[in-house]
């Protein structure tokens, strides 16, 4: 595969009681940091193993060491999260002009098979677009990212990707397979159960056990 692609991986830092508060009940706020930590780094296991020119991390906190090597780190601009997406988009395709895929840390289930997947349907068409269960979505490609393609679609609500589909109408879009983003705690065990092989499975399993005590 031409891998002239680019993968973005846009993430919080993972602190107690600013990532998956969603998740809080039944785990502690240090439990759901503890699962966004490991959902980001099977994220970036994924990513790491896709081929690609580029692979960055556009974080809230981008103090060292806080990605893997391989990684570009970049800040996160903007206040809604259409504006994060938005300029994360710029600023890659600013430092490289070539097709950009991005991904959050929501979906640990993702593979590198996956994303070579939506790597090589991005090589001909103008977007690739992964649906999400709860109507948002997991993953956008964009050959030639525009900010106006993302600014102002209405985020984190059951209608976000119809709203993201209608921006790009009039482009060729191919989609990927429809997948649950980690929201609350029925959507962590359906992530750990589709995929056993994760860090995130594997800390469900034991905050399961430990719950059970």
């Amino acid at each position: 595969m031409d891998n002239r692609t680019q993968i973005v991986v846009l993430a919080k830092r993972p602190r107690p009681g600013h990532v998956k508060t969603r998740l809080t009940p039944p785990y502690t706020p240090e439990e759901a940091a503890e699962l966004a930590a490991d959902a980001l780094r099977d994220t970036l296991d994924a990513v790491a193993a896709t081929p690609a020119v580029a692979r960055v991390l556009a974080t809230d906190d981008p103090v060292p060491g806080v990605a893997p090597t391989g990684f570009e780190v970049i800040a996160q601009r903007g206040a809604g999260l259409d504006e994060r997406l938005a300029w994360a988009f710029a600023d890659v395709y600013a430092r490289r002009p070539l097709p950009v895929l991005l991904v959050g840390m929501d979906t640990p289930q993702i593979t590198a098979a996956l994303l070579t997947r939506a790597a090589t349907a991005l090589q001909d068409h103008d977007a690739v677009f992964g649906p999400a269960v709860d109507g948002g979505f997991w993953l956008l490609g964009l050959r030639r990212p525009d900010p106006a393609l993302l600014l102002g679609v209405p985020m984190s609500r059951p209608d976000t990707g119809a709203a993201q589909l209608r921006r790009l109408r009039g482009r060729s879009v191919a989609t990927m397979p429809l997948l649950t983003d980690v929201d609350d705690a029925a959507d962590a065990r359906e992530v750990a159960e589709r995929a056993p092989h994760t860090r995130f499975a594997a800390t469900i399993t034991r905050l399961a056990a430990g719950a059970a005590r």
